[in-house]
């Protein structure tokens, strides 16, 4: 089995929560963002497994470039299962330089960061589409945001984007990954 950045994964992954930490994130390590993601899934209600990246911006740039079309770092890729699956929600891919850099512009950790942006790539998972749902989901992300004790919603915070990568970009529809 493959995962959507191309990475072999072992079956098992499919029965469990995976997260794979290709950069360090300070205050933050695979069993807590992985019991992190567990909650969000359930919050969210989601069902099946969900695989999470943490990756250099480098790596970013080539996965929104390969799936996206886009030749330009993100902070979040969201990639639902492409078959009905019980088991498989999909894959988050998130950026630990980005997620950094947005960590000290918004004066919160690094670490809580990447976990608003776990989110965020579960709420794609479970469905949401923040362009084209009227606000749904960001009434949703905002709530479980103060659920799961986040600062600052993702979508909340969107109307500074710049549309240079910094704090996320937008998804069309056909994409529902972010």
């Amino acid at each position: 089995m493959e995962a959507s950045w191309g990475r072999a994964l072992p079956p098992s992954c499919f029965l469990f929560r995976m997260v794979i930490l290709n950069k360090r994130v300070v205050g933050l390590n695979e069993p807590s963002l992985d019991r992190f993601v567990a909650r969000a899934r359930r919050a969210v209600g989601l069902s099946g497994s969900v695989t999470v990246l943490i990756t250099s911006s480098r790596e970013m740039r080539s996965l929104n470039g390969r799936f996206r079309g886009k030749d330009k770092a993100t902070d979040v890729l969201s990639f639902p299962a492409h078959f009905e699956s019980a088991r498989f929600a999909g894959d988050i891919a998130i950026s630990a330089e980005i997620a950094s850099d947005n960590a000290r512009r918004l004066g919160h950790s690094t670490a809580e960061e990447v976990k608003i942006l776990a989110l965020h790539g579960v709420l794609h998972l479970a469905g949401f589409d923040h362009e084209a749902d009227r606000g749904e989901m960001a009434r949703v992300e905002e709530r479980l945001r103060q659920k799961l004790g986040l600062p600052g919603a993702l979508i909340a915070r969107a109307a500074g984007r710049s549309g240079d990568g910094k704090m996320g970009g937008k998804a069309s529809p056909k994409e529902r990954a972010r």
